[in-house]
């Protein structure tokens, strides 16, 4: 009889540990400048985890700013961009189950600029992969995407967060739809002929990080 009490006492205190352990094999969750966890229904800044981002041969330096909306191209939809002395607008998170409150690592998410008012306002001004651009070889990011229903028609629509080092970066690679393969990249910058600092996929990333707006 003392033989089965221990067995199911060893039992329930294995099966214990392993529901707890499930219960904390939640992704790490996304913090801000000052260490507070991210927010959904906040707004932040997306800034370099590094103050100078670089320097060219010239001499050139490009120091910390943030991302904002730049018409390239065609008027609209509006592009996303780095541009260096400022912070930019300020963006906000909204992941795929929104009702838990917080940003997570490794979660697909919308991300958006907190703002309406643009030049094109039939746009919305929630992040979207282009479609891939065959003269200049990239794939950038713009504008114009939805939040939420995760489908074949809003794949575009979805990014994710991820650590790196002490910072973190923005891929695309969704999983909203685990039945299918996606493209699978981290999202970084393409300096195009004018000049424009253009978020790209790419095999360097935008090392970042989120500073409360």
């Amino acid at each position: 009889m003392k033989n089965m009490l221990l067995a199911f006492v060893l039992l329930f205190a294995l099966t214990t540990q392993a529901l707890l352990g499930a219960a904390d094999a939640s992704p790490e969750q996304v913090v801000d400048t000052s260490g507070k966890k991210l927010r959904v229904g906040l707004s932040y800044f997306i800034v370099p985890a590094s103050p100078l981002i670089g320097c060219t041969r010239y001499g050139r330096c490009v120091k910390s700013g943030g991302l904002s909306l730049a018409s390239i191209g065609e008027s609209c939809p509006l592009d996303v961009v780095f541009v260096a002395g400022s912070s930019g607008l300020p963006l906000s998170f909204s992941p795929v189950d929104p009702k838990k409150g917080v940003v997570r690592v490794s979660t697909d998410l919308n991300i958006m600029f907190s703002t309406d008012h643009t030049s094109c306002a039939e746009y919305s001004p929630v992040w979207k992969l282009d479609h891939f651009d065959v003269a200049k070889g990239q794939w950038f990011v713009t504008t114009g995407g939805s939040v939420g229903n995760p489908s074949w028609g809003t794949i575009r629509n979805w990014f994710k967060i991820e650590k790196v080092d002490a910072a973190y970066k923005i891929v695309y690679c969704p999983t909203v739809l685990p039945s299918s393969k996606h493209l699978c990249k981290d999202v970084g910058v393409f300096v195009d002929e004018n000049g424009h600092r253009r978020l790209a996929l790419s095999d360097v990333p935008f090392k970042v990080k989120f500073q409360l707006a």
